[in-house]
């Protein structure tokens, strides 16, 4: 046997890790990461500090500005962080809150009944995770003021001067040393701000950024509040009713409030929240809104003779058709799974949503008969629908060794069995499938050849994606499943890359493939299996020598630099690559380009897709109009 305490192991080799010391050292711990998303969260939380104020009636004006260099400002007129000493500590109580762990006005004292933030320690981890931090508190008619620098104080709580008015005002700057990048994104702050505005109805928030040439100014005010949320979610579609519906009532010390609303699409869009905090994974306050709504619909259905009596319940899926909901509860007392709060768990929740969902969309169904019409013709359409959809899924299931239905004969599958390193590459068209399958390395890469355009997901219900053969070889080929059937842990490639050409048939392609992934597979958008291909736009040739660039200007500085003739060839397709070109820019890991696709806020990407692949025409000319000076290398 080994002699593992050869070099000794006693207390002395212990360590003890004061303070803020913990957050520093394992940052991922605390805020999730430390790329953009733990980036971004630092102001959620200093902002989510300022909402607990406004939830507990103290605070109705919050200020966010980003400044040059991504300096960050948030602002409140709440009560102001309490400055008095603190009796048992003998510091500061605002020095404490900053500097400890698992300290402040949330932890069963009287501060706030209801709050969100990092469990406590939100400000603690900004603070420990800025380069500089500047507080500033105006309470009891003094300016209180101290400074951080990592954490740690750079000198006392000192008073400047007189003011009439509260509040807390915190600047700060987080450290270049930690973050792998300091570069505030304007619209994934924007984005949880005008969240936070309809979830608080009436809190006007202000937001600038100061760093373009002509700042940009906005004010998120919604006297409305989760009816205007609905209304932005359903703006670009057709909708069943003219007012949202919304109900909001107090059972148990637990404040639950609901807004819905109907169009004509097919997909469903509920965003859940609990203090606040968006619960991306749903928990109990989901589940019993949608076990509610399912049975007072049925039951309803069913009452009033729009339901056969011989025909089976519709099922939540077809009831949830078209639905755009907001499902926002305020609890004493959260139980949420994880650090960063993605699902509630609180049990009896699930209880009192249900209740609340059935007892007051009755009233709403009986007092609205024409708009229950609509919604129960809607649904029973959805369950036709599904019903159809049945047969057409049976082709896409993936197949056992016992059963006869193979791969798509298009598909040039990889003979590794392993889909932790296998690759599959979605291209256009069979002269890019034909090039991609000889260039490629076939131990670990697939290729799926496309012909054409697929379906637009956008517009279609799934009994009709499945009757589209393109979509059906890519389903088999992916071994997921689709819909109810998915299953990410089936997944017969853990890298899928969109390879198309470089014009605007590739980049229609695209849009589409990533619309039907994010839509029937999102997933594998959620889990980092999607990659967006980028072979080169131009290739500079000189006898046997060859050299590949991404963008004109940069083959440009190349030519200017080398003082050399070259022979420049722009590949519009990729099907002008012979494979060992494909191989060497595009296919081979070592030199390849590639774009990981993300989802960093599903709200704004739902926004995007309607607006882009939806029916209506007019939400799209603006996005183009508003975007179109972004735009390079357009075929015309």
């Amino acid at each position: 046997m080994s002699n593992f305490n050869e070099n000794g192991y006693d207390a002395s080799d212990i360590q003890v890790l004061e303070g803020l010391e913990p957050v520093r050292m394992r940052p991922g711990m605390y805020i999730g990461s430390t790329g953009p998303r733990g980036l971004h969260h630092l102001v959620f939380e200093l902002v989510d500090n300022c909402i607990d104020e406004a939830v507990a009636g103290y605070c109705d004006t919050i200020n966010v500005t980003i400044h040059k260099d991504n300096w960050v400002t948030v602002t409140d007129n709440g009560r102001g962080i309490p400055v008095d000493i603190h009796p048992t500590m003998g510091i500061p109580a605002i020095e404490l809150i900053l500097t400890t762990l698992h300290s402040g006005g949330k932890f069963g004292g009287t501060g706030y009944n209801i709050s969100g933030g990092l469990h406590g320690v939100g400000l603690s981890v900004v603070n420990a995770l800025s380069l500089r931090m500047d507080v500033t508190v105006y309470r009891d008619g003094q300016i209180h003021k101290q400074s951080y620098q990592r954490g740690e104080p750079v000198g006392p709580v000192h008073i400047e001067g007189t003011s009439d008015i509260t509040g807390t005002s915190i600047h700060f700057h987080p450290d270049p040393d930690i973050f792998e990048e300091v570069n505030f994104e304007r619209d994934i702050i924007v984005q949880r701000l005008r969240e936070l505005a309809f979830l608080n109805q009436g809190l006007k928030i202000l937001f600038a950024d100061e760093r373009e040439e002509e700042p940009v100014r906005l004010e998120l005010h919604y006297e409305d509040g989760l009816r205007d949320f609905v209304a932005y979610l359903n703006k670009n579609k057709d909708v069943l009713s003219e007012a949202p519906f919304y109900t909001e009532c107090r059972k148990e010390d637990v404040i639950v409030r609901i807004a819905m609303q109907y169009n004509t699409g097919y997909s469903e869009n509920i965003y859940s929240f609990a203090n606040n905090i968006h619960t991306q994974e749903g928990g109990t306050h989901e589940v019993g809104f949608k076990n509610g709504l399912t049975r007072v619909i049925n039951d309803y259905g069913k009452k009033n003779n729009l339901i056969k009596e011989n025909d089976s319940n519709l099922s939540g899926e077809d009831i949830r058709e078209g639905l755009a909901a907001i499902v926002s509860v305020l609890v004493k007392e959260p139980q949420f799974e994880g650090q960063t709060k993605t699902k509630l768990g609180n049990t009896y929740i699930r209880g009192i949503v249900e209740s609340a969902i059935y007892e007051n969309m009755e009233d709403y169904l009986n007092e609205n008969p024409t708009i229950a019409r609509r919604i129960l013709d809607k649904a029973i359409s959805a369950r036709r629908a599904r019903e159809a959809a049945k047969k057409a899924r049976e082709l896409t299931r993936r197949k056992n060794a016992l059963e006869t239905t193979a791969l798509p004969g298009k598909l040039a599958d990889c003979s590794s069995k392993d889909p932790s390193i296998s690759e599959l590459y979605i291209v256009e068209g069979d002269s890019a499938g034909g090039s991609a399958k000889q260039g490629r390395d076939r131990h670990f890469q697939a290729i799926l050849p496309l012909k054409g355009k697929i379906l637009n997901v956008e517009k279609a219900r799934l009994d009709r994606v499945l009757s589209n053969e393109e979509i059906r070889s890519l389903i088999t080929a992916m071994g997921t499943g689709i819909d109810e059937d998915f299953d990410i842990s089936k997944a017969r490639y853990h890298k899928i890359f969109i390879m198309t050409d470089a014009d605007v048939d590739g980049s229609h392609i695209r849009v589409l493939l990533l619309t039907f992934f994010y839509r029937f597979m999102r997933p594998l958008i959620e889990q980092g299996y999607i990659y967006i291909s980028q072979p080169p736009l131009y290739g500079v040739k000189r006898g046997n020598e060859i050299h590949y660039f991404h963008s004109e200007e940069t083959m440009n500085e190349f030519i200017a630099q080398s003082g050399k003739k070259w022979t420049i060839q722009r590949y519009k397709g990729l099907g002008e690559m012979d494979p060992e070109q494909l191989w060497e820019t595009t296919l081979n890991p070592e030199n390849r380009r590639i774009l990981q696709v993300t989802v960093e806020d599903a709200i704004r990407a739902d926004e995007i897709f309607s607006s882009l692949m939806g029916d209506n025409v007019e939400p799209r000319r603006e996005f183009i109009q508003a975007n179109a000076r972004f735009v390079t290398n357009l075929d015309i």
